[in-house]
């Protein structure tokens, strides 16, 4: 079983970087989005520049992590790509409608998407789509996010993770855990926190991370693993985070303890989320993306915003994404029966 853990933090660690988490997770304040303008130097370095407004697909619904996340950076990023960045909530299938839907969109530019990872890797593997991963032309990554292992807030049965632990191993089999789909991220991170802990439970899969919370919300489930930003706004009246998945523990966390130094998961786990284009589109379609997004992520009122919705920032350029992509693929396709406990 090591060497899973140990194949799962390899592969995870690329993410290390910014593992150190962003501050105290809070609701997005009203912010008057920037008017949008000509994207100066940009198009003219590039040689390319959108001429109508920009759909970029996002494959959960409305208020998810992604789509939160999704519309905090496109508030900012319209002044840089000179053009209305238009959210488009393609849900269902744990992610592979709406990455269905932009792997068949024309590659002319004007069609983007936000990808997760490892979920779209569990995808191709599953066979959710017709699609792969060359299927779409990685453009930049937006945000790395650390998992947690949350509770009701109002669960008095765990007040923190030991107790859920105990609980768990004395009644092996019995607690219920939310997930966003199968062998999709939070199953993963459910799946690594039990086999390091030492016990088994019934998997609830949901088809998105929001849906996941409700079902831990309606009772349906007893514990789930997310991501921060997940639930920002919500954490002690929603929810209790009984442990992170990282080496060190969170600055906006720092009462909570690590997997790690409790004997259980050791090392980073999360996701990340990037921005794809259709395969097909000119290289100058992703130079001009990659130098809007990078200045809007650079631009310190996004900063702000993002640092008070809890998302944690991770700008790569398009290489660099796209050998996360093909990194976290291997990943998912090594993860064996074993791990899954079949």
């Amino acid at each position: 079983m090591k060497k899973f853990f140990a194949l799962l933090l390899a592969l995870c660690m690329i993410f290390a970087l910014a593992a150190c988490g962003s501050s105290a997770p809070a609701a997005p304040a009203a912010t008057e989005a920037p008017a949008a303008e000509e994207p100066a130097e940009n198009a003219e370095s590039t040689g390319w520049a959108p001429d109508g407004p920009v759909n970029v697909i996002v494959a959960y619904k409305a208020g998810s992590g992604t789509d939160n996340t999704a519309r905090v950076l496109a508030q900012f990023a319209e002044k840089y790509v000179g053009q209305t960045l238009v959210i488009d909530n393609v849900e269902g299938g744990s992610g592979s409608i709406g990455w269905s839907k932009l792997a068949d969109a024309d590659p002319d530019g004007l069609t983007l998407g936000f990808i997760n990872l490892p979920n779209f890797s569990s995808s191709i593997v599953n066979e959710m789509g017709t699609y792969t991963t060359a299927s779409f032309a990685p453009i930049c990554n937006h945000v790395n996010e650390t998992s947690i292992v949350i509770v009701r807030a109002d669960d008095d049965r765990f007040p923190d993770i030991d107790t859920l632990v105990a609980y768990a191993k004395e009644h092996d089999g019995e607690l219920k855990a939310s997930t966003n789909g199968p062998q999709a991220s939070n199953h993963i991170g459910a799946q690594a926190f039990a086999n390091s802990a030492g016990f088994t439970y019934i998997d609830i899969p949901q088809g998105g991370t929001a849906d996941q919370l409700l079902s831990l919300q309606n009772k349906e489930a007893d514990f789930s693993v997310v991501k921060v930003a997940d639930i920002a706004g919500h954490i002690d009246v929603t929810y209790r985070i009984l442990a992170v998945f990282n080496d060190e523990r969170l600055a906006e966390l720092p009462d909570v303890p690590t997997l790690g130094e409790k004997g259980f998961y050791e090392g980073w786990l999360g996701s990340s989320r990037l921005i794809a284009a259709p395969a097909g589109v000119s290289d100058e379609v992703i130079a001009f993306y990659e130098a809007a997004f990078k200045a809007a992520m650079e631009d310190p009122d996004y900063l702000a915003a993002a640092e008070q919705a809890g998302i944690t920032t991770l700008y790569m350029d398009a290489a660099a994404t796209a050998a996360v992509v093909e990194q976290q693929q291997a990943f998912a396709e090594g993860l064996t029966d074993e791990f899954w406990g079949a």
